[in-house]
C-alpha cells in the first residue's frame, strides 16, 4: 500500500509532462495553433451533433458543446 502512495504521484506528474505542449513564439505558430483548435473544435460538433443527446457518450464527450 505504501509503495502505491509512493508510485501514484510519479506517475501523474510523468502522464503530464508527456501532454506538455511548448507555446507557439512566432505569429505563424500562433495561427496554426488557433487554426487546428477551430478545426478540432468544429468537427467536436459535427460528432456532438449526431448523437443521442441521452447516451452516455454525449454526456462524457460533448460536455459543453455549444448545440
Amino acid at each position: 500500500m505504501a509503495r502505491a502512495l509512493t508510485i501514484l504521484p510519479l506517475l501523474l506528474v510523468l502522464g503530464g509532462c508527456a501532454s506538455y505542449e511548448a507555446d507557439p513564439v512566432s505569429v505563424y505558430q500562433w495561427e496554426r495553433k488557433v487554426e487546428r483548435i477551430q478545426r478540432e473544435d468544429a468537427e467536436r460538433a459535427r460528432v456532438c451533433g449526431t448523437l443521442d443527446k441521452e447516451s452516455a457518450r454525449y454526456e462524457r464527450d460533448c460536455a459543453g458543446v455549444k448545440s
